[in-house]
């Protein structure tokens, strides 16, 4: 069994399709096909037997047959040729007098008990002479005959007639289910084949994009089924592909080409403060001092530059760590001070109230940090960054620097997008990135607004309470 369970698996989808409605058609024709053979052989004899209570023997013919008794023919002699029906005469002693053109019926004991007056009428099997079998009725002589002693009256038919029909039935019905099963696999075959034709083209496409790494190919969607709605599974599928390796590109080029920069400046002070040592002419302390300034610096922003690239590597769909409660107004106090420390010339005014949400901490942090950090960069020396938590639970941070031109705005969450005027600022294009990130994996929203009177507004927003859920249990 388990043999024909593997083979049969391993046959194509096609093949099991049409298999299996040839099988399905195959059983139900025969369930259908046994049923009408068994109804058909219950109502034969069923309507045979009326057939035979309901014929009666004409008084000629039964006289005929008491002649033949009374002129002393052995009723084995009689003349046999079949006709619609046998009829004999039963007497009580057991004698049988067969009508002309009938043939001798062996006599049964149920014959006898109607001839003598045990029983009125008897319907049973019997067989002729000749090794017929045949189905009997027999009745008591009905009263009007000049007959003085008891006598029985048998009606036969031969059951040729029900084994012949049902016989040939069977034959019919055989056929009939026969055609029908091979009417049946070729439709399941025909079937298989329309219906898996869009499969095909899914199959080849797949083919072709795992050959090619071709992700432009598109499966045309026909209608609203399953394969259509594969269809389309595929077709957003190798969309988001291309556009994840699109962006893969981009983020490579896009770290290249920023990395050129403090690499190239970098080589360039090692290769003046190694020539100085090579040739023995030492470079001025405070050309030294700024070379080494210089050089500290850019390890700083590659530093920096590298760990944002490792952040922005990991994709969107990625679990970023587990979620915990964690106090919003706590953890924006943190971020304060780490801001008041890279911008100490600045007055930075906080007014936050209670505000709980589900995130990351370190990684909540870290965002926070970055939206501090470019309010300090563009604030003006002796500036002030204003930062609020309202009881609605939206954070506000307000810097009063030059602001960003409103056609800037759309692009400001970009990786690597640096507007023109900040391009000579330290930083890696990547910060508000990495903010945008965070939030939406909180649920939540940021966006940069115009901040009336100048500089800029980054308002965040993420789902929370102003206190903290109870503990479960």
């Amino acid at each position: 069994m388990r043999a024909l369970v593997r083979r049969f698996q391993s046959l194509p989808l096609r093949s099991r399709l049409a298999l299996l409605v040839a099988t399905a058609v195959a059983v139900a024709v025969a369930a259908v096909a046994v049923t009408c053979w068994l109804l058909t052989r219950t109502q034969l004899p069923s309507e045979l037997d009326t057939s035979l209570e309901n014929t009666s023997a004409p008084p000629s013919t039964v006289q005929n047959a008491l002649n033949n008794c009374n002129s002393g023919l052995p009723p084995e002699t009689t003349s046999g040729s079949s006709g619609f029906a046998y009829i004999q005469v039963v007497l009580a002693d057991g004698t049988r007098c067969v009508a002309p053109d009938s043939q001798a019926v062996k006599v049964q004991p149920q014959d006898l008990a109607v001839a003598d007056g045990t029983e009125h009428t008897s319907l049973h099997d019997s067989t002729t002479d000749s090794g017929t079998e045949v189905r009997v009725f027999t009745q008591r002589l009905r009263s009007g005959n000049a007959i003085s002693a008891p006598i029985a009256v048998s009606v036969a038919r031969p059951l040729t007639e029900i084994n012949s029909a049902l016989n040939r039935l069977a034959l019919l019905l055989t056929a009939v289910a026969g055609i029908g099963v091979v009417g049946a696999g070729a439709a399941g075959l025909w079937v298989a084949r329309a219906g898996l034709r869009p499969v095909d083209g899914l199959t080849r496409a797949v083919e072709h994009v795992a050959r090619t790494e071709d992700l432009t190919v598109r499966i045309p969607v026909e209608g609203e089924d399953e394969i259509a709605r594969l269809s389309r599974s595929f077709n957003s599928m190798t969309a988001a592909l291309a556009s994840s390796r699109d962006r893969q590109s981009q983020l490579i080029a896009d770290a290249g080409h920023e990395l050129r920069t403090p690499l190239t400046s970098l080589r360039t002070n090692v290769e003046l403060l190694a020539r100085s040592e090579e040739t023995g002419r030492a470079i001025p302390p405070d050309d030294r001092m700024a070379l080494m300034a210089s050089v500290k610096a850019q390890m700083t922003e590659l530093a920096s530059l590298i760990g944002d690239l490792q952040e922005l590597s990991r994709p969107d769909a990625t679990d970023p760590g587990p979620l915990q409660v964690v106090a919003l107004h706590d953890i924006v106090e943190s971020a304060l001070e780490r801001a008041r420390l890279r911008g100490p010339e600045l007055t930075i005014t906080a007014d936050l109230r209670s505000w709980y949400v589900r995130a990351e901490p370190a990684a909540l942090e870290r965002a926070l940090v970055n939206v501090l950090d470019n309010a300090v960069k563009f604030s003006p020396p002796g500036g002030s960054v204003e930062v609020a938590l309202s009881e609605g639970g939206e954070l506000t941070v307000r810097d009063h620097g030059p602001g960003i031109p409103a056609d800037e705005l759309p692009y400001v969450f970009e990786r690597f997008w640096r507007s023109p005027s900040a391009r000579a600022l330290p930083g890696s294009g990547l910060g508000l990135s990495i903010v945008a990130r965070t939030i939406h994996q909180t649920g939540g929203e940021v966006a940069l607004r115009h901040a009336a009177g100048g500089g800029t507004v980054a308002a965040i927003r993420i789902p929370g309470a102003p206190t903290p859920p109870p503990e479960t249990p």
